[in-house]
């Protein structure tokens, strides 16, 4: 038989994809890609294409001459420059209620955000960290830079 406990588990659990996102669905886009950029996505680095997926969890690798834009699924576009690496830490839109959450952390180099819909309904729920610092969204296009 099985406890209350674990059968409170089992629902949520179960329930889970259906607040947010499910397990490898696609956060984004690559709409425009230069030079050598990567995606690490558990411990593995892949090639990006054109129209290929950004998940949660992944991070972007650019190199010397790379750069990358990615549109997510609330139109928010995020162009990532040259020797850079982001995190896509986590992001979660519902366009159904137009809310949701976004946390990038910026390891080194630049990353330029034009926000979507959660950044003119819910700009506190966009958080951008670096090594060094947290940046709360209060506009809709914004640049920040990281160096190590």
């Amino acid at each position: 038989m099985i406890s209350p406990a674990w059968t409170l588990v089992l629902c949520a659990t179960l329930t889970l994809p259906a607040l947010g996102h499910a397990a490898n669905e696609r956060s984004g886009v690559f709409k425009n890609l230069e030079g050598e950029v990567t995606v690490v996505r558990a411990g593995q680095s892949l090639p990006v294409v054109s129209g290929g997926g950004l998940m949660e969890g992944d991070r972007v690798v650019t190199g010397p001459k790379g750069a990358a834009a990615v549109t997510l699924k609330d139109g928010t576009v995020v162009s990532v420059g040259p020797n850079s690496s982001l995190d896509l830490t986590h992001y979660v839109f519902d366009p159904t209620s137009q809310n949701g959450s976004l946390l990038l952390n910026l390891i080194q180099g630049t990353v330029r955000m034009v926000t979507g819909i959660m950044g003119k309904t819910n700009p506190d729920l966009i958080k951008l960290t670096t090594p060094t610092s947290v940046v709360g969204v209060r506009g809709t296009d914004f640049i920040v830079e990281a160096t190590q």
